[in-house]
């Protein structure tokens, strides 16, 4: 059986990777003979991270961009990869936020920063990428997506659909690219413990620690998966939700998950 291309990945890029689960990944992947181009808005704290990394032996980039300034990605991708050719893309930049207090609606800025930049921006961090990765035939992807993508929660419309928008196109790319020897990966998690966290006004069970969620989706990843959705007790919640009537569904949902950012 060949081996599956993010298996021993040696050149990765990881967006989203000045903190949260994008310095998970930055870490788990850090290790001598591996070169990383970790992308973040904050250059302070991406140098910081790559310190982390740099002393777990890896060489170690940073690209201080807005994954939403997509031109300028895709250009900085591009001349990235001519030069270090990219095993493996991980797209884990995203953003949340919620409707307000009394059902007041997503102010429109805060709707089109999650749209631009966990679906555009998160496309822009791959497809780049996918024309070279075509003439090579090989490479891996690996899409953070989310729970919230199978189960939209009432309090983030747009961060559920932003999600669903991006599992969409990850599960519709991958025999696609499979093609080319091009894995995709979807990961789609419950609630991570990130320096968000402290935002959170509401119930956030099974929640799991940055680390372990990079560990568990780049160990999936590694053997191949296409989809990877945890915790399993959530993810059998929402399939037997699947089989109650929407009414009731909707009505236990919003009761127990009910969600607002601060």
């Amino acid at each position: 059986m060949t081996e599956s291309p993010a298996a021993r990945p040696r050149h990765v890029v990881i967006t989203g990777a000045s903190g949260g689960l994008g310095a998970a990944f930055a870490r788990h992947y850090a290790a001598p003979g591996v070169r990383l181009l970790l992308v973040a808005r904050d250059g302070d704290r991406l140098a910081a991270i790559a310190a982390q990394c740099a002393v777990q032996g890896a060489k170690v980039a940073i690209l201080a961009c807005d994954v939403r300034d997509t031109a300028a990605l895709a250009a900085a991708l591009a001349t990235h990869d001519a030069a270090l050719p990219v095993d493996l893309v991980v797209a884990n930049a995203g953003i949340e936020a919620s409707v307000g207090p009394d059902g007041a609606p997503e102010p429109l800025d805060a709707v089109l920063a999650q749209i631009e930049t966990n679906l555009s921006g998160a496309l822009a961090s791959v497809v780049p990428l996918l024309e070279p990765m075509q003439a090579r035939r090989r490479g891996a992807v690996i899409l953070v997506s989310s729970l919230a993508a199978l189960e939209p929660l009432a309090d983030q419309p747009t961060y559920c659909a932003s999600k669903a928008g991006l599992l969409a196109w990850g599960e519709a790319a991958r025999p696609w690219l499979r093609r080319f020897g091009i894995q995709v990966t979807v990961a789609c998690p419950g609630f991570i413990a990130t320096g968000m966290s402290t935002n959170y006004e509401g119930w956030r069970p099974l929640e799991w620690s940055a680390d372990k969620a990079a560990r568990h989706i780049a160990t999936a990843a590694a053997r191949g998966r296409g989809r990877v959705d945890f915790p399993w007790p959530l993810v059998a919640l929402i399939g037997l939700g699947r089989l109650a009537p929407r009414p009731l569904r909707e009505a236990v949902r919003d009761l127990l998950f009910r969600l607002s950012i601060r």
